[in-house]
C-alpha cells in the first residue's frame, strides 16, 4: 500500500480515498437496500423483492406446488450447492440488469438454460411417477429441442404458474411486502422530528 501511495502525487491521495470511500459506501448502501442477503435464502419471498415477480409469486402460491416446492426447487439446479448458487447469481444478475433498464417483457418466460433446469427438476421430483406409475419414461430437454419428445409443460400448461401468467395478468395480486430496510431506530427518530 505504501508503494502505491508513493506513486500517486500527494495532492491526489485524499481525493482518491474520499471518492473510493463514497463508492464503497454507495455500493454497501445499494446492497443493503436491495436486500442482497435475502437471495441467499430459499424463501420464495426473496423473488418478490422485484415487484414485477408478484403475479408469478401469486400464481405459484395458489398452485398445488406451493406446499411442496419453492422457487429454487424448480428454477435452480439441484446437482450441487456451488452450481445452484452460480446459476442463481448469473440468472439474478441478468434479471436485475433487465429490470433496472425496464426491459422486461409483459410475459416473463425462462431462457433456454432455465428451461433445461426446470425440466431436470420436474424429472427429479416426479421420477417415480414417470418410470413406475405412468411409465411414460423420461425425455431430456435436449431431446425435446430435437423434436424427440415433449417438455413437461407442453401437457401441464397450468402448473404451477398458469399459462396466462404475466405482469399485467394479475394487477392486484397479493404478495407479502418485503420488510422495510430502514432500521427501527431511524424510523423512530424520523417520527419524533415530524
Amino acid at each position: 500500500m505504501k508503494k502505491f501511495l508513493r506513486i500517486i502525487p500527494h495532492q491526489f491521495v485524499f481525493p482518491l480515498f474520499l471518492v473510493g470511500g463514497i463508492l464503497v459506501g454507495l455500493g454497501v448502501y445499494a446492497a443493503y437496500m436491495s436486500r442482497v442477503h435475502s437471495y441467499l435464502s430459499d424463501s420464495p419471498e426473496a423473488c418478490i423483492n422485484c415487484h414485477i415477480m408478484t403475479p408469478y409469486y401469486a400464481s405459484w402460491q395458489h398452485s398445488s406446488h406451493a406446499q411442496w416446492a419453492t422457487c429454487n426447487d424448480c428454477h435452480v439446479p439441484q446437482t450441487s450447492i456451488v452450481e445452484g448458487y452460480a446459476f442463481k447469481a448469473m440468472d439474478g444478475l441478468y434479471h436485475a440488469a433487465v429490470f433496472t433498464v425496464k426491459g422486461e417483457p409483459q410475459a416473463i418466460r425462462p431462457r433456454d438454460a432455465s428451461y433445461e433446469v426446470i425440466m431436470n427438476n420436474c424429472i427429479r421430483c416426479h421420477e417415480h411417477l414417470n418410470t413406475a406409475v405412468v411409465e411414460t419414461g423420461m425425455v431430456s430437454y435436449c431431446e425435446v429441442k430435437e423434436g424427440k419428445g415433449k417438455a413437461c409443460w407442453d401437457c401441464h400448461q397450468e402448473v404451477p404458474h398458469t399459462k396466462v401468467s404475466n405482469i399485467s395478468g394479475a394487477p392486484n395480486a397479493y404478495a407479502p411486502l418485503p420488510e422495510s430496510p430502514v432500521p427501527a431506530w431511524l424510523k423512530d427518530k424520523m417520527k419524533k422530528n415530524n
